[in-house]
């Protein structure tokens, strides 16, 4: 399958949905306006040279058909014409993949239903660094422009180091030295994003790239910058604190809200990423080429918001103001369910965050190839990739004032379970409205916090080097040659916190401060006062550290050393008359895996600032023997059938391999006696890898290169997996003599574990087919399709731990969407060209960013992103090179949605809007 690019823009503002009648009318007009060209240059073509979408689409059949592995591709159809932002948009319409949005965007990609941690991404065939706290590639760091292809093994090569238990990415930049001529090529997109959000925003993308040859074609020199400039739309985002039971005239009843939050949400991104390739063949017998990649992308977002609890009814009234729970005082039922109501004793925050994160991504790899003596070859390569990610997280409230000492103002607020909200104050009053600790999370007046400040950061750093030597074989019956090579990979991964509560400098004993500016907000009926916090430390707020146990387990340092042995065998032969070729091989890895964390006694922390902490390591060795096998019978020139038996495996996930531990009293219920046990949560840097047998096997019918159609299937039994579970632990040699004593040591620690057991399979379809090889009238109008379904038995065990809305002891795979879907009907001629594109998944386990920072599990619903392409490429003349294109991103406004454990209960809902672009391409 294939994606390609003919540019963005910027429409006039216009609202629309599409439709198959307006699908069909469109590719209508298109096709008119071909006929009226052909009309207009009739002539006698003696060499027809495919061009534009339909190059990029038979690439990647080609690259398909001639492939030992199963593998899925995209090829651009020309220099710096990927059609998305991102690599990721492209490869999300792939068979078996599937993408999650983020902030808009597909940026997480799954392969086959299993979350991104357990596919290995490369470039140019070299592993690739994170700037996240996980090995998942955060692809919208790749600008679609720098990228020329990207190959999608989900077969295994026994030569091909690093590859993953999913599937494997490996993502090529242009070879100067295939290119016969010099060629130059200017992309320029205005674009419109958030089109029917609170408010819209604006931006651009450009990019040049540059390919020459020199010195009688042996050096070759490739170049690229892109560069990416917007400011998104005011994105809309409703979050639910969920549903709940409250007393109400003598009976429970089921109220819609626990508590909610309205928030808007914008950013503004600049990625600069650029690309240099350097060839240098003098002769058949040596080649060398440095690549160079380099990825800078800032965002800086801001979030304003009105958050509140109704139902907090686990509060004890206290006393002090900040204690008194949401009473319902007003209902209307259905049955035993509240349609509307009001709450009282509410206690409303209003939200001024702002987050800039600043990302640094480069990749550099030297490759150098030796022939001698005819058949033999040998390859070094060495490889270093670094990421960097630095940020500043401010998060402000406001609110009602304590009117004295220990007395916290109170609202009361009506509400429907249609969304619908009224509270009793005006919060766009700054009379009324001040900075200050609203809910006394930072322990009322002797320690107010009026605001949060975090400051992560993370440093990945890889160096690896391989040796491989080659040999080709003549006049053998089974094999047309063999590899046999090295690799060895160091790894460090560092993650840091540093945090602190913002207090209002120079306030009195009530902690509070007016509210710069005077600007406001009003989202759902409600409008609140809005300021711009980035410039307010150290004016309006001071930091004071906090060194709560929740920080301490942020820090943490892993290392890993591979150690890789491979060989491969390539097979060429006959079998009962047909053809077969493939490979067989096998790797040996050893690994060596160190962290290093902090243990915290959670019970023994008399103030923030002195929670006691002792650093901590831990680590594991361990071999993994990778054998696999890859054939291909040739029923005929047209039809293949693959089969693919090989051992994969995934190092876990680099957060839960960190060597902390926290360790907590904790009070239970046992039969009706009240009992206190040690508890904790934990890293564990003794993880082994996630471990799986794979069988794949699929059948391809080829016509020419213009069309296929196949079918896919795969069985992963999971020897070995990584599950988050509570277990009895001996705590001894984590209790200090200031932690209190009880009857046993012995109690509950949650950890990252290994289990076993599990199947993972599924089915895939996948057709591109031009509709000419059907009626001749049809000629230029074309559709590529697939589906993929995918279950797997596993299920993750969760007991103890909490996660967003999920309260069930166990959940499916991350990652794993049953269904997902892909159909892009396109027309391309004389110039002329529309693509219509919608990716489909079902609902599955997804991840996000908790509001302390790390990841955390949640249920993501489906959806159905669909995109629009028109465009035109001037033929000839003195324009000749030059298109433009006019495209719509989400044309139908799909919201992203998170809910609990049943679809009804929303968690999140937030709306990005549509993005129209208009672009120029030009190539010289």
């Amino acid at each position: 399958m294939t994606m390609s690019n003919d540019g963005r823009g910027k429409p006039a503002a216009m609202s629309f949905r599409i439709s198959p009648v307006a699908i069909g009318c469109t590719l209508l007009i298109a096709s008119t306006g071909a006929l009226a060209q052909q009309a207009a240059a009739a002539q006698t073509l003696d060499t027809v040279v495919v061009t534009g979408i339909r190059k990029g689409i038979e690439d990647a059949i080609v690259t398909k058909k001639n492939s030992n592995s199963i593998i899925e591709s995209i090829s651009a159809e020309d220099i710096g014409k990927l059609p998305d932002t991102s690599i990721a948009e492209s490869i999300a319409r792939l068979p078996g993949i599937a993408a999650q949005r983020t902030r808009g965007r597909a940026s997480q990609i799954s392969i086959r239903g299993m979350a991104p941690d357990y596919a290995a991404t490369l470039l140019n065939g070299r592993e690739q660094v994170t700037t996240g706290d996980s090995r998942g590639v955060e692809f919208d760091q790749f600008p679609g422009e720098l990228i020329s292809k990207v190959d999608i093994y989900k077969s295994p090569d026994a030569a091909l180091v690093g590859h993953g238990l999913s599937g494997t990415f490996n993502m090529q930049t242009a070879r100067p030295l295939a290119f016969k001529d010099r060629a130059v090529a200017l992309n320029y997109r205005k674009q419109k994003l958030g089109v029917g959000t609170v408010s819209e925003g604006d931006g651009f993308r450009a990019s040049v790239s540059y390919i020459d040859n020199f010195a009688d074609r042996t050096i070759g020199v490739a170049l690229g910058f892109a560069r990416l400039d917007e400011t998104t739309g005011q994105t809309e985002r409703f979050d639910s604190w969920g549903g709940g039971t409250a007393p109400f005239n003598g009976q429970t009843v089921n109220v819609p809200y626990n508590g909610f939050g309205l928030f808007a949400d914008q950013t503004k991104q600049t990625r600069d990423g650029a690309m240099a390739v350097l060839q240098f063949k003098p002769n058949a017998n040596f080649e060398s080429t440095v690549d160079v990649y380099y990825s800078k992308f800032d965002q800086v977002k801001s979030t304003k918001g009105f958050q509140a609890p109704l139902n907090d009814s686990w509060l004890d009234a206290g006393g002090n103001g900040y204690d008194k729970p949401g009473q319902l005082i007003n209902a209307t039922l259905s049955g035993s369910n509240v349609t509307q109501g009001t709450f009282n004793n509410v206690r409303a925050v209003i939200r001024n965050d702002a987050e800039d994160l600043k990302d640094r991504l480069s990749s550099v790899g030297w490759n150098n190839k030796f022939k001698f003596d005819g058949d033999w070859m040998l390859e070094a390569d060495l490889n270093r990739s670094t990421a960097k990610r630095r940020g500043q997280i401010i998060e402000t409230t406001a609110g009602l004032a304590q009117s004295a000492p220990n007395t916290a103002q109170m609202d009361t607020l009506q509400f429907t379970d249609g969304r619908s909200f009224k509270p009793g104050f005006n919060y766009a009053d700054r009379n009324i409205v001040k900075l200050t600790d609203v809910q006394g999370w930072g322990g009322g007046v002797n320690s107010p916090q009026a605001g949060y400040s975090k400051l992560p950061n993370v440093n990945d750093e890889l160096n690896s080097g391989k040796l491989v030597l080659h040999k080709a074989l003549k006049d053998n019956a089974w094999f047309s040659g063999y590899q046999l090579g090295a690799n060895y990979t160091e790894r460090e991964k560092t993650r840091a916190y540093v945090e602190g509560r913002l207090v209002i400098a120079g306030a009195g004993p009530l902690g509070a401060a007016d509210m710069p500016g005077s600007g406001t907000l009003t989202l759902s009926g409600i409008t609140f006062a809005t300021f711009d916090p980035t410039n307010a430390i150290g004016s309006v707020y001071q930091i004071a550290p906090k060194l709560h146990p929740d920080i301490y387990n942020k820090d943490w340092k892993v290392q890993e050393k591979l150690s890789t042995a491979f060989a491969r065998a390539d097979i060429d032969t006959e079998l009962l008359g047909m053809p077969v070729r493939g490979n067989v091989g096998l790797q040996v890895v050893g690994t060596k895996q160190n962290s290093t964390g902090f243990n915290v006694d959670r019970g023994n922390c008399p103030s923030d600032q002195n929670c006691p902490a002792l650093e901590s390591k831990g680590g594991a060795n361990y071999t993994d023997i990778l054998p696999s096998l890859n054939l291909n019978f040739e029923l005929s020139s047209d039809q293949i059938v693959r089969l693919g038996v090989s051992r994969v495996m995934a190092r876990a996930n680099l957060n839960e391999m960190r060597a902390s531990l926290g360790l907590s009293v904790s009070t239970f219920n046992e039969n009706g006696q009240q009992r206190e046990i040690y508890t904790g949560d934990a890293g564990n840097p003794s993880l082994k890898p996630t471990r799986a047998n794979a069988f794949d096997v699929a059948y391809e019918k080829y016509f020419g290169t213009k069309a296929y159609v196949g079918v896919a299937g795969f069985y992963k039994d999971l020897r070995t997996y990584v599950l988050r579970q509570s277990v009895p632990f001996d705590f001894t040699p984590y209790i200090t003599p200031s932690t209190k004593k009880l009857p046993s040591n012995i109690g509950a620690l949650t950890m990252p574990l290994n289990g076993n057991g599990g199947t993972l399979k599924g089915l895939e379809l996948s057709a591109s087919m031009p509709f000419s090889m059907l009626w001749s009238a049809l000629d230029g109008f074309g559709v590529q399709a697939n589906y993929s379904y995918t279950n797997s038995s596993v299920k993750l065990l969760i007991g103890g731990v909490t996660v967003d809305g999920i309260s069930s002891v166990d959940i499916p795979l991350p990652g794993l969407s049953k269904n997902v879907s892909n159909l892009t009907l396109y027309y391309e001629k004389y110039g002329f060209s529309a693509r219509v594109a919608a990716r489909k998944r079902s609902d599955f386990i997804g991840e996000v960013s908790s509001f302390t920072g790390d990841r955390q599990f949640t249920w993501v619903k489906g959806d159905t992103v669909t995109d629009l392409q028109l465009g035109y490429e001037v033929q000839r003349g003195m324009f000749k090179g030059l298109s433009l294109v006019f495209q719509v991103n989400n044309v139908t406004d799909e919201p992203f949605i998170r809910y609990a454990n049943n679809p009804s209960d929303i968690r999140e809902n937030t709306k990005y809007g549509k993005t129209y672009l208009f672009g120029l391409n030009y190539k010289l």
